[in-house]
């Protein structure tokens, strides 16, 4: 599932390509419009060019340039922005001088809009800081006193960019218990949070994804006999919110 590190990823791929003429945009499945018809998408776009994007946590926004209008991708479960050789699973291409961009998705969850300031205004509202760019104070403020761990770092009103892999590879290197409420943590806690927050989104954004390496949880989490790669210890697995959960019982006792 794209997360933080995959979307900033994307971000850079569509970063290359601002500036270019979008000689064609080619939907082969509209279903993965939201708002917008692909006779407009078309309409919109063609003979445009995208500004320079940028990320808010999962979300992809790029401005197009000479319109009051700004083209945002969410990318699901299994949603990419590539430009790599044609897939059957590419839903919407565009086309530029020198190549094609790609937007791929197999689950079709999430998608494409295009909006205006006030309607991307709108969409954004409810969205948290992102999770990469968030101070250390601001992080204290935010966390709900009320709400697990897990819950509340994947909670998208709260913070925005992580999800499964990222809040379970956090918890485990901040050694904090998943299901623990977030007000039960001392200020040094939340402070340790953070930092392994910040270490470890910088670290995956430098691969482009959550690493599955051997010295991270990430690597060991789908191994029907995963071992804590810090201490050894057999993992557990089970459910916070609603999401399944991997931590070590040793290592983030509670």
């Amino acid at each position: 599932m794209p997360e933080l590190p995959d979307v900033e990823g994307f971000r850079r791929v569509l970063a290359e390509h601002a500036g270019k003429r979008i000689e064609d945009v080619v939907v082969h499945d509209a279903q993965v419009l939201r708002g917008v018809s692909a006779q407009r998408l078309r309409k919109s776009l063609t003979g445009q060019r995208f500004e320079p994007p940028r990320r808010l946590g999962k979300w992809l926004i790029a401005p197009v340039g000479g319109r009051a209008e700004t083209l945002v991708l969410h990318f699901g479960m299994t949603g990419s922005l590539s430009t790599g050789p044609p897939h059957r699973h590419d839903r919407v291409v565009f086309r530029m001088a020198g190549g094609e961009l790609r937007y791929r998705d197999m689950r079709k969850l999430q998608g494409l809009r295009l909006l205006g300031e006030s309607g991307l205004e709108e969409l954004l509202a409810g969205t948290g800081p992102d999770a990469l760019e968030v101070p250390k104070g601001r992080f204290r403020e935010l966390l709900p006193a009320r709400r697990q761990l897990k819950a509340a770092l994947t909670d998208q009103a709260v913070l925005s960019g992580l999800g499964n892999l990222l809040a379970d590879e956090i918890l485990w290197r901040a050694k904090l218990n998943p299901r623990t409420p977030a007000g039960e943590l001392s200020p040094a806690e939340v402070d340790r949070l953070h930092a392994r927050m910040r270490s470890t989104l910088r670290t995956a954004v430098r691969a482009g994804r959550v690493p599955p390496r051997a010295s991270w949880l990430t690597g060991h989490r789908d191994e029907p006999s995963g071992a804590c790669p810090r201490c050894g210890t057999a993992l557990r697995h089970g459910r916070t919110g609603g999401r399944g959960t991997v931590w070590c019982p040793r290592c983030q006792p509670g």
